[in-house]
């Protein structure tokens, strides 16, 4: 699982098993966790929350993480093809 960003006490990651789905990454406290918050990532560069279960991550601090996800969309897209040996990216919408 590699780890793409930390921002604060927040990681940010990719699961390695999961290239079959589209482009997305996961968010956990402290360290990557099964129980993480996935985003999945548009095709317009913005982002959408799939699952954030028992508030794993606080709102306030969600929507920094996804400012940040955002921001750096292309970036995580351009890992996400090194990562899984692909040029084509598949987005949720």
């Amino acid at each position: 699982m590699p780890k793409l960003y930390t921002i604060g006490r927040y990681v940010i990651f990719f699961w390695s098993n999961e290239n079959n789905e589209p482009v997305h990454v996961h968010v956990a406290p402290r360290r990557v966790s099964e129980h993480s918050v996935k985003i999945w990532l548009t095709k317009d560069g913005g982002c959408l929350v799939k699952k954030n279960n028992k508030d794993i991550i606080h709102p306030l601090y969600l929507d920094k993480l996804l400012d940040f996800i955002r921001t750096n969309h292309t970036e995580i897209c351009e890992q996400w093809k090194k990562h899984f040996s692909t040029q084509e990216l598949r987005f949720f919408c």
